[in-house]
């Protein structure tokens, strides 16, 4: 099974570019060290000679690499110095004009961002995610079962993609049948024209979310006029922090809410079964003790790190590990770099689905930012491994994954696999 394994001449290359570049030159930005699956090189070379990195030329505009576990922290914690404000940057390096910025939660500083997170909250309580667990199995063993057997299919579109759409609609109580509008949604929010995703112009980019903002106020309009209910877009429109909402803050907060329930979980379900290829004595350990399946799933939303990085931007002048950060600079904090820095975590760069603290990861974010959904996301992957633990005693990838050429969203848009008998 080697074509499962990285091609062992350009990761090669890659490293050799990597150690021998000025740091200079180095742009962990590009796109294409992403898709190619090179970027850990880079990384990996940021880490020990520039964690805190200053690149002066990319196609976002000159930005910090902030590369280490601990700076990531530090700087997760620090709103006073470092913002996410929508208005100063955001949470993405990618530049967009007034027209484009769609403000929600995530892209607010505490205060604002406390009151309005504690909005949606609620959908996945404790109380809420228990409701939550047996529709999430139903229709988990639904989707395995339909699966063939002895035959090649793309695991993306079959499962990680259907799984989470199926979620998202539910938390959204959205018309089932058109369930996979969600999915078109988010690939069209975190798409960029020179990516190669559904985004062929910012006109085009604008002109969707359009549509999906249209469909969501007619939604909004039906709930707020109802009783309260317990789906997402209920609870803004009742909640006094979110029911007086301007369409931009709207759709900011819609799209948050559908990048966040889609991109992340369906993008860690696939990395997930390639980590356990292309690591067989961690695949044998599992099957031959399924209680493994806790333990694994973060290890799992670790080791994929489904969001790359998010961005901070400088309100003053700062002086943070011995370099002079500007008022106004932008940060990366690169989630994936972080999550391999073995100062940080034991043995980081393994695939291990057995660590002592498997949690230990900032896939997530940090402090405040936090995802508000995750303990869903790892419901979904628990309840997933464990339904296919019962079912199949190996699950193969067929073929090379094709990964998605984005320095954000650190995921597939297509993996052949085969599964060869079930139990």
């Amino acid at each position: 099974m080697n074509y499962i394994l990285d091609d062992a001449a350009l990761q090669a290359e890659a490293r050799e570019q990597a150690w021998s570049m000025p740091l200079e030159d180095i742009d962990v930005s590009n796109g294409y060290l992403f898709r190619d699956n090179t970027i850990g090189h880079y990384f990996e070379r940021l880490r020990r000679d520039a964690p805190v990195h200053y690149c002066a030329d990319s196609r976002f505009g000159p930005f910090w690499s902030i590369t280490r576990y601990a700076d990531i922290v530090a700087i997760e914690v620090d709103h006073k110095r470092f913002s996410s404000d929508a208005h100063v940057g955001g949470i993405s390096l990618a530049r967009r004009q007034a027209e484009e910025v769609f403000p929600s939660f995530i892209e607010m500083d505490p205060p604002r961002h406390d009151d309005q997170r504690k909005t949606v909250s609620p959908i996945v309580a404790p109380g809420n995610l228990a409701n939550l667990q047996d529709t999430i199995r139903e229709r988990v063993c639904r989707i395995l079962d339909s699966l063939p057997i002895g035959e090649t299919f793309d695991w993306v579109e079959k499962v990680s993609i259907e799984l989470t759409t199926q979620m998202l609609a539910t938390l959204f109580d959205f018309p089932f049948e058109e369930r996979r509008k969600l999915t078109w949604w988010s690939d069209i929010a975190t798409g960029h024209p020179k990516d190669d995703g559904p985004v062929t112009s910012r006109e085009m980019r604008l002109e969707e979310l359009g549509k999906c903002l249209d469909y969501f106020t007619r939604l909004w309009n039906e709930r707020v006029n109802a009783p309260p209910r317990t789906d997402l877009i209920s609870m803004l429109a009742h909640s006094p922090a979110t029911r007086n909402m301007n369409p931009k803050e709207f759709m900011g907060n819609l799209l948050l809410l559908i990048v966040g329930g889609n991109d992340t979980t369906r993008n860690s379900i696939s990395g997930g079964l390639l980590a356990l290829n292309q690591n067989p004595d961690q695949y044998r350990k599992l099957r031959e003790n399924p209680a493994l399946v806790d333990t694994l799933v973060p290890e799992i939303i670790r080791w994929q790190t489904p969001l790359a990085y998010m961005r901070r931007t400088a309100l003053e002048d700062v002086e943070f590990r011995g370099q002079t950060i500007r008022k106004g600079d932008a940060l990366a904090m690169w989630y994936l770099s972080g999550n391999r820095d073995s100062d940080a975590i034991e043995d980081a760069d393994r695939f291990i689905i057995d660590r002592k603290r498997p949690r230990q990861h900032i896939s997530f974010g940090f402090g405040v930012h936090r995802c508000v959904g995750n303990r869903l996301a790892e419901m979904q992957l628990r309840t997933l491994w464990q339904e296919i633990l019962e079912r199949f005693p190996l699950i193969e990838i067929a073929g090379p994954p094709r990964r998605t050429l984005s320095n954000f969203v650190h995921g597939f848009t297509a993996m052949p696999v085969r599964i060869p008998e079930r139990y």
